[in-house]
């Protein structure tokens, strides 16, 4: 590592990685892909710089580069990483070159984790399911540093207790599905900070969480970084949470830099046309939709109920331990009521776990209630009970009510081609001829706006905002009348998302569609909804128009939520100021 050291190359104090030229490359069969090309930025000491653009720009390439942790074939063919690093048990300061660091050397795995952390988008994933928070947690102390178990178990509980993790003593003993969302990625960010590292680098770490949630994270994340004096490397593609958190701001379409500023002067006078775009983006969602009548107007026009909850409560069986008597059922949905209209959508918003996939589910016909009623039709004579339906009937409603779901990469079959997948639900509701199902395939692509020849492609062919068009033509495949839209923008990109909701807008007017519209984001939701339902522990605790609820919430709760929501304007940041909500646990 001694070679790699160049101790006379003269930086700013402020400095701690210094990015210049990088160029990082992918050789496939068909060409090369250059996924981050000529990308140069430095970051500073106690300062967040975020890294920001559209699913494929090369953001989260740019961070494997610098742990030189790419999966092949990718590599790096040029550029430089600087690295000032301290001196760390008797070692001397300087700074490392980490591109000279072959990807395998002991040298560059010295520095991953103890000089340079990071957190990944899905703790699930990032964390092993078959050992304990507190077992990886002391891995990595030990790993770095000559200290005992006992030491490093002891320090793991400190940093759980830092990350804000309850009763940390007995969580360091528990596995990760033990946790919730949030708290799996606050165990994440306790492994990253266990070694005090300089950089810390953190790739779309709420990009899956909710609203409230996401304001914990972000809280904590600022806290630690005043106390551990780190440069943050925060990549992420929402322009609110880059308000309220960044200093610097690296704009990256195409594996390139397009803009790199304050984050005062990038939102303030943006220069290039993709920043502008993004932002607009962002300005967008901040009202309801143009395309959408006047909501006086529409709410005023609603008469005739396509869908009627009355009183739903839905309980879940939980595992009876071992010589102990079965513990009461969890209820997920309880009692609540409410009535979709024809040509309205409603929005269902709360955190994580406050029943809204759930009671979408249910509408859908995945779960039985277990108690009250859920009836389909308008007029006291023409409504059916989903709980009485059998047979013909039950897959009757199952044509009318349709779903689309928050993965689009999850939700389609990867063995399956695009006219297959559009034209199953085809296949099996009717007996079109050969050349008839090809032209109603032809006809659902052109109406959510792709070509007609993506017919013979497959699912992996395609970025993850025509993957959700390809949902939502099998989704009206066969003219539906409600849809039920669970987190269905909530993985996609700002600028992409706007267009998806447009779209959904477009096909809600030219096919009579209801919406039942579940995200726990409160712009989409303002954008696209005409009245929102506001869930938390299984109930709903408000209803009403969108408009007034956004705006003017009553409830506590909602008040918390909205307080959460990131605001795109560096000079009025708020979220450390949000309210929180107190109120008692009714499960």
């Amino acid at each position: 590592m001694t070679q790699n050291v160049e101790p006379h190359i003269a930086l700013s104090d402020e400095v701690i990685l210094d990015v210049k030229g990088l160029k990082t490359q992918f050789p496939t069969r068909t060409g090369l892909v250059k996924a981050v090309d000529d990308v140069s930025f430095q970051l500073r000491h106690g300062k967040t710089t975020c890294i920001v653009g559209e699913s494929g720009s090369g953001k989260s390439i740019t961070a494997r580069s610098i742990l030189q942790i790419l999966d092949p074939p990718g590599e790096i063919v040029a550029g430089t990483i600087r690295l000032i690093t301290p001196p760390r048990a008797g070692g001397r300061s300087g700074i490392v070159n980490l591109t000279a660091l072959p990807a395998r050397s002991r040298a560059i795995r010295a520095i991953r984790g103890r000089d340079i952390a990071m957190i990944f988008q899905e703790p699930m994933s990032s964390l092993s399911p078959v050992h304990t928070i507190g077992d990886q947690i002391i891995e990595t102390i030990r790993l770095h540093e000559a200290v005992s178990n006992q030491q490093a178990r002891e320090r793991s509980i400190e940093l759980l207790r830092r990350t804000e993790i309850e009763h940390p003593e007995t969580a360091i003993d528990r596995y990760t599905f033990e946790f919730s969302g949030g708290m799996r990625q606050r165990a994440m960010i306790a492994m990253a900070l266990s070694c005090n590292p300089q950089v810390l680098i953190a790739d779309e770490p709420t990009t899956a969480l909710d609203v409230t949630t996401q304001a914990e994270i972000l809280d904590l994340m600022r806290e630690l970084q005043k106390s551990y004096g780190m440069a943050l490397m925060f990549i992420t593609h929402d322009m609110g949470v880059v308000a309220e958190i960044a200093d610097d701001v690296v704009v990256m379409r195409h594996g390139k830099v397009v803009e790199n500023n304050t984050v005062e002067a990038l939102f303030s006078a943006p220069q290039h046309a993709y920043t502008k775009r993004l932002l607009n983006s962002v300005i967008k969602l901040e009202n309801r939709a143009a395309q959408k009548p006047p909501e006086a107007t529409l709410l005023g026009q609603l008469a005739e109920p396509v869908l009627d909850i009355r009183n739903v409560s839905i309980d879940f069986a939980l595992p009876r331990k071992l010589f102990r008597r079965a513990p009461p059922p969890f209820r997920a949905v309880d009692k609540v009521s409410f009535t979709l209209y024809r040509g309205e959508s409603l929005g269902i918003v709360g955190e994580s776990g406050s029943g809204k996939t759930t009671l979408g589910r249910a509408i859908g016909s995945v779960f039985a209630p277990t108690h009250g009623s859920i009836s389909y039709g308008s007029g006291p004579d023409n409504t059916t009970s989903l709980a009485g339906m059998r047979g013909a009937e039950l897959a009757q409603y199952r044509r009318r009510v349709r779903m689309i779901f928050q993965d689009p990469y999850g939700s389609l079959n990867p063995r399956m081609t695009v006219g297959q997948i559009i034209a199953e639900p085809l296949i099996n509701n009717s007996a079109l001829a050969t050349k008839s199902l090809q032209d109603r395939v032809a006809e659902l692509l052109h109406q959510v706006g792709l070509p007609a020849d993506i017919i013979e492609r497959y699912p992996h062919a395609f970025s993850g905002g025509q993957r959700q068009r390809i949902s939502i033509a099998r989704a009206i495949a066969l003219t539906p009348e409600i849809m039920i839209c669970d987190e269905a923008t909530s993985a996609l990109d700002v600028s992409i998302r706007s267009q998806v909701l447009d779209l959904l807008i477009e096909l809600q007017e030219s096919l009579d569609l209801s919406f039942i519209f579940i995200s726990h984001d409160i712009g989409v939701v303002r954008y696209f909804c005409d009245r929102v339902a506001v869930m938390r522990q299984g109930k709903i605790v408000e209803l009403g128009a969108a408009s007034r609820v956004c705006s003017s919430p009553e409830h506590p709760y909602t008040q918390a939520l909205l307080s959460a929501i990131p605001n795109p304007d560096p000079t009025r940041r708020k979220i450390h100021l949000r309210q929180r909500y107190a109120g008692e646990d009714t499960r």
